[in-house]
């Protein structure tokens, strides 16, 4: 029997995997250095360095002990931290955020699963209906054991598809996510995707897992996200306790107090990332998935160089 996943990653092997095939190769290669055959540079020499990788004849015309450095001959494991927070739930039918989360994590799944590289994935969602709604801010993990092949891309497919007896939270619990995977991931790649709409001192936990490994962001961003129609009264509803609103949605100090709301969680989210070192990338809910794959990779060997 097809199911969803088989079909969603037939579809994108067609429409993206055969696009991107030659043109994104090494874009998530490990920034260690070590032992290798792939070279990577020259720099100074330093006390405590392995001496036999002195470079003698760079060394001679600088007058200053160098070092050849190689990147690391190892495989890769990468972990997709996936956002299912009721937040991600925005956006047109068939082209919401969470539709864009899913097509992500297949298709990176399926490119890095490669070649003996394992990918694994950490699902953040709601809380079980049973439990009390004071619970729910934290939500609840499901994990997806590292595998490689096409067989992972599918299997991580299945849990995005699969119905749980979950009630999506609110927003993210942004320190939660990352402390989710922080014990996990040990000098692996960490693809975050995610609104990052959320609450929680997120950028300790941020830093921490910053420093063990190589971390990726990308915030999906529907239209909704960053603007209200000017519509006259309408309905608004808090997503976790059920309370409704009539606003203006044309008043314009309303719209004054929502776009300052919107500019200040943008300021924040850039310089939390800028601050753990960590790259952002905005994924449009709109944007063609292989132009924005290849602008991400683009990115990553650009701020390495």
């Amino acid at each position: 029997m097809i199911t969803a996943p088989d079909r969603l990653l037939h579809r994108l092997e067609w429409r993206v995997l055969r696009r991107l095939d030659g043109r994104i190769e090494g874009g998530y290669r490990t920034a260690r250095r070590g032992s290798g055959l792939d070279f990577a540079g020259i720099r100074p020499y330093e006390e405590g360095d392995d001496a036999r990788h002195i470079d003698w004849n760079v060394t001679a015309r600088l007058d200053e002990p160098q070092l050849r450095e190689f990147n690391e001959d190892r495989e890769l494991t990468t972990w997709l931290v996936l956002d299912r927070s009721a937040s991600m739930g925005v956006g047109r039918p068939g082209r919401g955020k969470q539709d864009v989360l899913a097509e992500l994590a297949v298709v990176l799944a399926r490119l890095l699963g490669r070649n003996g590289n394992r990918v694994g994935a950490v699902l953040y969602e709601g809380a079980r209906r049973a439990e009390r709604a004071s619970t729910m801010a934290s939500g609840t993990i499901r994990i997806v054991p590292p595998g490689t092949g096409r067989r992972q891309a599918l299997r991580i497919g299945g849990e995005l598809d699969r119905v749980t007896d979950v009630r999506p939270v609110p927003t993210t619990d942004l320190a939660a996510m990352l402390d989710a995977v922080a014990p996990l991931a040990r000098r692996c790649l960490v693809i975050l995707i995610s609104d990052f709409i959320g609450t929680g001192d997120w950028q300790r936990p941020l830093i921490r897992l910053a420093h063990r490994n190589d971390v990726v962001a990308l915030r999906v961003v529907d239209a909704a996200d960053d603007t209200i129609p000017e519509a006259g009264l309408i309905v608004v509803e808090d997503a976790e306790t059920g309370e409704q609103l009539i606003l203006d949605s044309a008043d314009p100090w309303f719209r004054t107090q929502f776009r300052h709301g919107v500019d200040e969680r943008e300021e924040s989210l850039r310089s939390g990332t800028r601050r753990a070192g960590v790259p952002l990338h905005r994924v449009d809910t709109g944007s063609d998935l292989v132009e924005t794959l290849l602008r991400v990779v683009a990115e990553t060997r650009r701020r390495r160089r």
